[in-house]
């Protein structure tokens, strides 16, 4: 019988040679998880055929969408009153506002970053790859709003000031930049499982829907959960340190941006989850296919 695996918490002590080792590892797990890059496209093979499964194989909801206006309207910006705006409504402007972040966020960092051709070193090519899965992510959630016929949906860039930070912040030195990194991609695993526990209660009367929404969630938390790996990788003891200490602020400052995520989740508990996130509340399924980093495994 097999042993089942235990998991130490992602802010566990690392030496530079185990990080070494990790960071080969997971160039491999990447290529083999995600296929070829196709970098004019901002994509990878096996992303891609991922969502033309998907897209071959369709849901069709038991009742239309009830709100599509009043999602237009508020998933940019929340305009209406939140006491007029049913559930699903409010979870879907929330979602989409979480990942706009991102999309603007990895936007900024590939036009930073080398390109394949120009990548020195197998960091270069992680975090290339890294990006393009990111970008894969965008898709499956605009799958999402097309599963629920809200197929108009657009991405759309945030205001000037906050462009610019993002546009800046990966021109930072890795050893800056690195601890934030980590700490947004936590930030993104805690918000995906938080968002997983509530799918079945808000899209109760349509389970088709849900089964289909948790199953689009499912392959990008399996990519998150090796980003915040392949993220805890770069940082060394002090750098772990500070990683924890800004986990706080900026969960609060980020989720502050999103209005809706008050009306759903509890920040503060979110926060006391990522300080000791330790995988073991994670699926057996989903864990099956992700990365962890060795240091973070209990050695059989």
């Amino acid at each position: 019988m097999n042993q089942v695996k235990q998991y130490l918490s992602i802010f566990s002590p690392s030496s530079s040679q185990q990080r070494q080792d990790n960071f080969e590892n997971y160039w491999d797990f990447t290529q083999q998880h995600s296929g070829d890059l196709l970098e004019s496209e901002q994509d990878l093979t096996k992303k891609r055929a991922v969502l033309a499964h998907f897209k071959a194989n369709p849901i069709t909801l038991r009742q239309p969408f009830a709100q599509p206006e009043a999602f237009y309207r508020n998933y940019v910006e929340l305009k209406d009153d939140v006491s007029t705006l049913d559930r699903k409504t409010l979870l879907l402007t929330c979602i989409y506002k979480f990942a706009r972040h991102e999309w603007v966020g990895i936007t900024g960092a590939w036009a930073a970053t080398p390109d394949f051709a120009n990548s020195k070193d197998v960091t270069d090519r992680i975090s290339r790859y890294h990006l393009a899965e990111e970008f894969s992510h965008t898709r499956l959630f605009h799958e999402m709003f097309c599963t629920l016929g809200l197929d108009k949906t657009e991405w759309v860039p945030l205001g000037p000031i906050a462009q610019k930070v993002y546009e800046f912040f990966p021109k930072l030195p890795e050893d800056l930049m690195s601890p934030f990194a980590f700490v947004t991609e936590l930030m993104g695993i805690m918000f995906y499982r938080y968002v997983d526990n509530i799918l079945d209660e808000v899209f109760a009367d349509e389970p088709e829907a849900c089964a289909r929404l948790r199953e689009l969630l499912n392959e990008i938390t399996i990519d998150e959960l090796a980003h915040i790996g392949q993220r805890r990788n770069y940082i060394g003891d002090f750098g772990i340190k500070v990683s924890a200490w800004i986990t706080p602020p900026l969960f609060k400052m980020f989720f502050h941006d999103i209005p809706e995520t008050k009306l759903f989740f509890n920040i503060d508990n979110m926060i006391k989850e990522a300080l000791v996130f330790d995988y073991k509340e994670i699926p057996t399924p989903l864990m099956e296919k992700t990365w962890v980093p060795s240091y973070c495994v209990v050695p059989a």
